[in-house]
């Protein structure tokens, strides 16, 4: 991710951001992600690690069975809300 962050994309697309790298490394990740949102990026996150998620995103869709929900803001949202 270092490397497509340093491009400073409009745009980054990112699956599983922290997936097998230690604390240090995903905290160093998931920084860098949202540095690269405050500079005015579009940083879409594809995760199941929905505590990642909501630290990340100012907005969460769901996907279930194929259909994706409407993006409702994080502000506020818990892991018992989303189910």
């Amino acid at each position: 991710i270092g490397r497509e962050v340093m491009q400073n994309p409009r745009v980054l697309v990112v699956n599983q951001p922290t997936w097998g790298v230690d604390a240090g490394a995903a905290a160093s990740v998931r920084q860098s992600l949202l540095d690269l949102a405050r500079q005015g990026a579009g940083v879409i996150v594809i995760s199941q690690d929905l505590d990642e998620l909501l630290e990340l995103s100012d907005r969460f869709c769901a996907l279930n069975e194929g259909r994706l929900s409407p993006p409702v803001p994080t502000d506020g949202l818990t892991l018992d809300r989303i189910g």
